[in-house]
């Protein structure tokens, strides 16, 4: 495999793509409006995996960069998975000095809990204490505004 690239910002990202994948592939945002993906990176930290160019893998974390980091939409295209690329973006954002003094960082995963438990997250310490309102096909009754 070439080497994969990693970057940051939403300026580095294709936008086009990630929105395909989501829309189309994922478990978690089928449907999902190209408008909508747009604005969540524009309010996010992005990190893409690159292969010649081509962006392979994508995450996001919904931050305020000083008390909470929210994981999301972290994918590796099929045909890139096995080979690290993940490990490779979720260092890359543990490593950043906003990340480190996060006092919680979180997640929603249905199948990669293995993956995040090299990462140090685990099961929530108190899970009573938690509440949500959980909608989700928000995304598909979304109206540009």
């Amino acid at each position: 495999m070439s080497e994969v690239i990693i970057k940051t910002g939403k300026k580095h990202m294709d936008v086009k793509e990630i929105h395909r994948f989501l829309s189309e592939d994922s478990y978690w945002a089928k449907g999902i409006p190209y408008e909508l993906v747009d604005h969540s990176l524009t309010h996010s930290f992005c990190i893409g995996a690159f292969v010649n160019g081509e962006q392979v893998g994508f995450g996001r974390v919904i931050t305020d960069y000083y008390t909470f980091g929210w994981f999301a939409d972290i994918y590796v295209l099929p045909e890139y998975r096995g080979q690290g690329i993940s490990k490779k973006m979720l260092a890359h954002i543990l490593e950043q000095p906003w990340s480190k003094r996060l006092r919680r960082k979180m997640l929603n995963t249905k199948d990669a809990h293995g993956l995040y438990r090299q990462f140090q997250f685990t099961d929530l310490a108190n899970p009573s204490y938690l509440l949500e309102v959980y909608n989700p096909n928000a995304h598909l009754q979304y109206k540009e505004e």
